[in-house]
């Protein structure tokens, strides 16, 4: 029985290109194009710009955004 590879070594650059192909296949989605949808996996419900959101969603909640400590910061 096969089992799923728990380590990745993905870089930065990998991640925004997952990111990106995501965007793409969303709004392609969006605007009724149906070939997209051959490219996704089966779903229970067929919903699979929920199930794309919470993916980034996902990914945006694991990146750690830079702010500098020592000094007052202003944003903008």
């Amino acid at each position: 029985m096969s089992k799923y590879n728990r380590n990745f070594e993905l870089t930065l650059a990998d991640i925004d290109m997952i990111e990106a192909a995501l965007n793409v296949v969303k709004r392609d989605l969006s605007l009724g194009r149906e070939g997209s949808r051959a490219l996704l996996p089966p779903s229970a419900d067929n919903n699979h710009t929920a199930e794309i959101d919470e993916l980034l969603g996902r990914l945006h909640n694991q990146k750690i955004f830079y702010r500098p400590s020592n000094v007052p910061y202003v944003s903008g």
